[in-house]
């Protein structure tokens, strides 16, 4: 069994998500999550937010009856001493009990397992690479516990998130020319992989210019294609060249280190771009948001899963939490 929390509001999607790759799945009512007896591959999912693989459903009445269920976990599943992260969290009503309640548990856990077994303490890691021990409390006496190796939670990476329940703020900078940029700021946390000074980067229908702005705020340059101009101090800045026109017709003169678009368009024209670009081979590193009006067309994800990987090195195809009605592909593209 593998339980998977959807995107909020977007548990029947990721359930049609999950079908039309022949994987029979229902969504808990009770728990939230979503049940799935496999896992697709390539292990894509746009509408999950976090996977637990291989979940088992605990009862566990006390905090110390947690902390001796996420202990045995974690020694029954690492037989070495690689790094490991613990990830504990409430996926039950609102306030602060249930995040004092996982404060407890975490407290309890620390406390009794340096009696049992002090060098798995020795080899916990705040950050990637670990492997990954989850416990997601879905009541204060019920919830789910994985454990997700090293090798595996690398071949999940786009569906296992080093973050808590694959949630990550919005960012915030009231100078960006609009909220957009926060999709760049996400995408680039959740890759592992951000623009740096120097690189040179392409933003397709760039205007206001939000993500150029992101690119030039770390030094990059940037080629903005639009028909319309970006911010007046974007537009004079050293390191933007603007090109006015049909972004779906740009092409670069020689591969860049990113492509950037958040261009308003059908999703089929975003995904045909995004497609044509990696099989050219213009670009290394990749953000492109694909926009929906309804839910009609979702089904138009599975031709990026099913053709995208190929030509990537890695891919992901994610509802951001910065995301409206979108989906975001992002990643790197293979060798060229």
């Amino acid at each position: 069994m593998h339980a998977i929390l959807p995107v909020e509001g977007c548990a029947a999607f990721l359930v049609q998500e999950l079908e039309r790759a022949g994987i029979s799945a229902h969504a808990s009512e009770e728990t939230g999550f979503v049940i799935a007896e496999a896992l697709p591959s390539p292990a894509l999912l746009a509408f999950a937010r976090q996977t637990l693989p291989d979940a088992r459903e605990i009862a566990a009445a006390s905090i110390n009856g947690w902390a001796d269920r996420i202990i045995d976990t974690l020694l029954e599943s690492l037989t070495d001493d690689s790094p490991w992260q613990l990830h504990l969290w409430p996926a039950y009503g609102e306030g602060k009990a249930g995040q004092h309640r996982c404060e407890l548990i975490r407290a309890a856990f620390q406390e009794r397992l340096k009696k049992r077994r002090r060098v798995r303490l020795k080899a916990k890691t705040l950050g990637p690479p670990a492997a990954l021990i989850q416990a997601v409390l879905t009541s204060p006496e019920s919830g789910f516990l994985s454990a997700c190796p090293l090798a595996q939670t690398h071949e999940l990476r786009a569906i296992v998130s080093p973050f808590i329940g694959g949630d990550i703020p919005h960012a915030e900078d009231k100078a960006a020319p609009s909220r957009a940029f926060a999709k760049v700021i996400e995408s680039e946390l959740r890759l592992g992989h951000q623009i740096e000074r120097g690189q040179t980067s392409v933003d397709l229908g760039a205007s206001p210019g939000s993500w150029s702005y992101v690119a030039i705020q770390r030094g990059a340059y940037v080629v903005a294609v639009d028909r319309s101009p970006l911010r007046d101090d974007l537009m004079r800045n050293p390191r933007l060249t603007f090109h006015q026109g049909d972004a779906f017709k740009f092409k670069p003169n020689q591969p860049v280190d990113w492509l950037i678009c958040d261009i308003i368009a059908a999703p089929q024209r975003s995904i045909d771009l995004l497609l044509e670009w990696l099989r050219e081979g213009q670009m290394r590193r990749f953000i492109v948001t694909l926009k929906f009006k309804g839910t009609d067309e979702y089904h138009l994800l599975d031709q990026l899963k099913q053709q995208a990987p190929a030509l990537c090195a890695d891919f992901r195809l994610t509802r951001l939490c910065a995301n409206k009605n979108e989906v975001t592909a992002f990643g790197l593209a293979a060798e060229i």
